[in-house]
């Protein structure tokens, strides 16, 4: 078939217009040939930002990270075949976890598929029940009305969009020649317009306002009330939680992905409950809440699970923005599908004035306090280059400038395990949709391009060998990664298997004997390998102030991490026995 490539590029250039219009500013892009219409129309927008990358697998997670920092999406754009299925990954993570995400594959046209044409595999439906919404685009024609192609590019914006948030796909075929000639390249088109053609008014998700009434009724009556915060989307959210936990007078449970983990500690906050529930069937038994109020998405915390796992409160609400059901122990009985911000607002007028908070509300809070107090002791006494003292310290270096985002595994449950507070909570991001360690990296350099500020990485060894590619993406990024190296799967090492010391080392251990200054020499990053917790210190600040990308190897052993986290939770016995003593009323 015959294939007007002029035409052709008008379509790309029209779609990717279209989608400017739509408020999409970030194109993550792999290099490719088939994906050229979509790239030459991409360079020639002037309010295109394009950021190239050789790694498929990394551009996508460079858009999670964009989508997870501004709730908005940025589009991956790849070539066809096994380029495509690269992006999966990153696909689960934001269906997982509802972050927005268009996927923009290049394709060969139908008459070449099932022929055993290069490079060509089925990629229609490749994703499955994964995306929001997918849709297959015609080849390019000239018959074809552009108004047609404007709408669709509009819904899939919208669906990407809209809650549940997550992936879009939309399968792009192309004929050659995929490129007019020099002489015959028409002048971009960029409307003058700066709205979509379709325009979608997003839904508020307002609550129902006898569920609400229903709710403030049953909970002036209740004083063993939990509040949990789990991951939330937007700072006002985390602000209205804290206000209407306040007015309850129930302690506050942040997970580390609310924005309220690092925020100065003080009631109702209970920053440091996965300490505290050591034992959570013990503390079940002792220090059963009548009532939780989980507002938000997942929590980190396993304790936490087990610990309302065995409590079974009699009413269990759970607030979310999005349809999608958490609720692996099935204990939710009220489910309001809502916007946080307004339900906490609407809530809080519902209810009287703040009274004094409940003596089993002041349990937690004075638990807290000296568990706090006893870290300070443990983490300024012995300044040791353990993962739980990085973990302690970098909480209280971190620059109020500064976003942070966890590795998945061992990083994440550091922090939310050990970290202190600083003065500001940052920006936390952490792919735990699907909790998988890969594209962490490319994570955090999308993260850090849609927050327009800088990033702190923490991540593992093992992490940053899987994305070690997208060590490239932070040539142009202020992102500050430390790497945590014991030389293996140290999470492996809180696990059963890791008394089967046979089987252990070479099969979850597996230490691979790599360091990480030849990589970031490689990239181009300043490096630093400091020995003593004073030296790191100095490093990171000084690449924080630098505000240059740079690559802090930590080199720990694991069975020294496991001892040190022992120690620790054994100082902080007298703390809990006390905690899950009844208390006074």
């Amino acid at each position: 078939m015959s294939c007007d490539a002029r035409n052709q590029q008008q379509w790309a250039d029209r779609l990717i217009d279209e989608l400017v219009r739509c408020g999409v500013e970030l194109f993550c892009l792999a290099p490719g040939s088939r994906s050229t219409p979509l790239v030459m129309a991409i360079a020639r927008h002037p309010q295109a930002k394009a950021v190239m990358h050789y790694d498929e697998r990394g551009a996508a997670f460079l858009a999670l990270g964009y989508g997870r920092a501004t709730g908005q999406p940025a589009a991956w754009v790849t070539t066809s075949g096994t380029a495509v299925a690269n992006g999966f990954p990153a696909v689960v993570e934001a269906s997982q976890d509802e972050v927005p995400l268009l996927l923009l594959t290049a394709d060969r046209p139908p008459e070449l598929r099932d022929t055993g044409a290069n490079q060509t595999i089925d990629q229609v439906k490749l994703f499955g029940t994964y995306v929001r919404w997918q849709f297959e685009l015609p080849v390019p024609d000239a018959d074809l009305d552009l108004h047609f192609l404007q709408t669709t590019i509009d819904q899939a914006v919208y669906r990407s969009r809209r809650s549940p948030a997550g992936p879009v796909h939309l399968n792009c075929p192309f004929r050659e020649p995929l490129v007019p000639e020099p002489e015959q390249l028409e002048r971009s088109i960029t409307a003058a317009s700066h709205v979509p053609y379709t325009y979608y008014a997003m839904p508020v998700t307002a609550p129902d306002p006898e569920m609400v009434d229903h709710l403030a009724g049953l909970f002036r009556s209740v004083s063993q009330g939990l509040l949990i915060a789990g991951r939330l989307r937007r700072a006002e959210a985390a602000a209205a939680l804290q206000q209407l936990a306040w007015q309850l007078g129930w302690p506050l449970l942040p997970d580390i992905t609310s924005g309220l983990r690092l925020a100065p500690s003080g009631f109702p906050q209970v920053p440091f409950y996965e300490l505290l529930l050591y034992d959570p069937l013990r503390a079940a038994e002792v220090l059963k809440p009548e009532v939780v109020v989980h507002l938000g998405g997942r929590f980190v915390s396993k304790r936490l699970a087990q610990f309302l796992k065995a409590a079974r409160p009699r009413c269990y609400v759970h607030v979310h923005d999005s349809p999608v059901r958490l609720d692996p122990d099935h204990q939710v009985t009220h489910r309001l599908e809502a916007d946080v911000t307004l339900f906490c607002q609407q809530l809080a007028e519902a209810l009287p004035p703040a009274h004094p908070p409940s003596a089993w509300a002041q349990h937690w809070h004075a638990a807290n306090e000296a568990l706090q107090a006893t870290l300070e002791v443990q983490f300024q006494q012995e300044m040791l280059l353990e993962e739980p003292d990085v973990a302690w310290h970098l909480g209280r270096w971190l620059p109020p400038s500064h976003g942070l985002v966890l590795a998945s595994s061992l990083p994440v449950r550091l922090m939310q395990a050990w970290s202190a507070l600083p003065t500001a909570p940052p920006p936390v991001a952490a792919n735990r949709g699907a909790s998988g360690i890969d594209g962490t990296v490319a994570t955090a350099a999308g993260f850090s391009i849609g927050l327009a500020r800088p990033v702190t990485l923490l991540i593992g060894d093992l992490a940053l060998l899987h994305d070690l590619n997208s060590l490239a993406l932070l040539r142009e990024q202020p992102v500050v990664v430390i790497v945590l190296n014991n030389n293996g799967g140290g999470i492996f090492s809180f696990l059963p298997i890791a008394r089967h010391t046979e089987v252990f080392e070479p099969f979850f251990g597996t230490p691979h004997g790599l360091r990480f200054e030849h990589a970031a020499a490689l990239f181009g990053l300043s490096y630093a390998a400091p020995q003593t917790l004073a030296q790191l210190e100095q490093a990171y600040t000084e690449a924080c102030a630098n505000a240059t990308p740079t690559l802090i190897e930590v080199c720990t052993k694991r069975a020294r991490t496991i001892l040190r986290w022992q120690k620790l939770e054994a100082a902080l016995q007298p703390v809990r026995q006390a905690f899950y003593s009844p208390p006074s009323s």
